[in-house]
């Protein structure tokens, strides 16, 4: 073969290569399978449950009437970590939590937003849609149910609502409401697993009642 054939055709094959090697670099990897998870049975940790990880670690925010007239909030954060989640318009509680809880929160929110990517879904945040209810909260849901609000993990700032019927819209793309709750599943599941708290998959109000343990 020609010496100028043969250079030709190395140069091709070396194009060709490295195309290819290109190519392969930069083809997203393959969507992850989003879990089959039964909500029920995983996420069914109890009242009693939460309340003695709440007592071991949180603060009695029932016993006053609004936690920004107290020393307690001292011991509280505010929770604002808004490129992780959003919070509702609260009407029953106020956005603060021990430090535990307010990290979990963040993580759970980050994690989220990370496997909407390995899932090749579009961006969302979650929305937090209660938090910490003090003396005055009390009262006011002791209006509707007197045997439950005292007796709620909430009453101690480890313990938050996150809504899955809705979640916030960060592109104009949109992914399904029950896609985003299973990827928030598998999230929750996960640090449910490693022990960092306990959750309840509540069908009435639409949400994961979640406390830091």
């Amino acid at each position: 073969m020609p010496l100028l054939a043969l250079a030709a055709l190395f140069l091709f094959a070396g194009c060709s290569c490295s195309e290819g090697y290109k190519a392969r670099v930069e083809k997203p990897e393959k969507a992850r399978r989003i879990a089959n998870i039964s909500f029920k049975r995983e996420f069914n940790d109890m009242n009693d449950t939460h309340l003695a990880a709440a007592r071991s670690i949180g603060v009695a925010a029932h016993d006053i009437e609004n936690v920004l007239e107290n020393e307690i909030i001292e011991k509280l954060e505010l929770i604002d970590d808004y490129e992780a989640y959003e919070v509702d318009k609260l009407t029953h509680s106020v956005p603060y939590l021990v430090p535990r809880a307010s990290e979990l929160l963040s993580e759970i929110g980050r994690s989220f937003q990370d496997s909407l990517v390995a899932h090749h879904l579009p961006p969302y945040k979650v929305i937090v849609s209660s938090v910490l209810r003090t003396g005055k909260h009390v009262k006011m849901l002791g209006k509707r149910n007197i045997n439950a609000s005292k007796n709620s993990a909430h009453c101690y700032a480890t313990t938050f609502d996150i809504t899955y019927k809705r979640f916030h819209q960060l592109s104009s793309d949109e992914a399904s409401q029950g896609k985003l709750k299973a990827v928030l599943g598998e999230v929750l599941r996960d640090l449910k697993k490693q022990g960092r708290c306990y959750v309840k998959h509540e069908v009435k109000q639409a949400c994961f009642h979640i406390t830091a343990r």
